[in-house]
């Protein structure tokens, strides 16, 4: 039950890639981090990345193929970086804490970690397409190890960790929707303790 799936997140560097396209990849990715810095991610498009990294507008769609790409592409690094200190980080994000507190620490961390993507992750969606999974399927590996860690008398990992990995995802998905709130209307924090509460209630003995 100790054990956690790599990392299951879509985009990333592709198996024998050619060492110019690395290049290139890794130029295009520095661009659009700059680009999102400087100009927002609603400012960010094809023909803008091209002339920022001086390449042209083919190569661009060849390497990401929609503008919804190029944010997949950002996020990808950022969450596998996530996931590595969930798998290999101190506790009790990582190793080293119990069931319990591992669990409470995951949902504050991503919290914390979507919020601070929020508009990186909603210039990823495109109408056109699915909507990605990103790191949802890691959440719900983890958290079904953890849960199984904690020996809980329910009749279902597999549900329960569905359905927390919905309460964890779920409203942050669904406020990639939302029009814009004021100022100081979300609060990680209170989503933070709101996870905890209920990981302490759902595991209560």
């Amino acid at each position: 039950m100790g054990y956690v799936n790599p990392p299951l997140v879509p985009l990333g560097k592709p198996h024998g890639e050619r060492a110019d396209a690395a290049r290139n990849r890794e130029h295009l990715l520095e661009a659009a981090r700059e680009m999102v810095a400087e100009l927002g991610a609603e400012k960010v498009t094809m023909d803008g990345l091209a002339e920022r990294a001086c390449l042209g507008k083919g190569t661009v769609f060849r390497r990401f193929g929609t503008r919804a790409g190029i944010f997949r592409a950002l996020l990808d690094a950022d969450e596998r970086a996530f996931q590595g200190e969930v798998m290999r980080g101190p506790a009790p994000l990582g190793p080293g804490a119990g069931p319990v507190p591992r669990l409470a620490a995951y949902g504050r961390a991503r919290i914390d970690f979507l919020l601070g993507h929020f508009a990186i992750v909603r210039a990823g969606l495109d109408p056109n397409e699915p909507i990605p999974p990103g790191g949802a399927e890691f959440t719900r590996m983890h958290i079904w190890m953890l849960l199984g860690q904690a020996r809980l008398d329910v009749p279902d990992l597999d549900d329960l960790a569905i359905q927390l990995t919905a309460a964890l995802e779920g409203p942050i998905l669904l406020a990639l929707w939302m029009p814009e709130l004021p100022a100081g209307a979300r609060s990680p924090g209170s989503l933070a303790d709101s996870w905890q509460a209920l990981i302490e209630r759902v595991c209560r003995p």
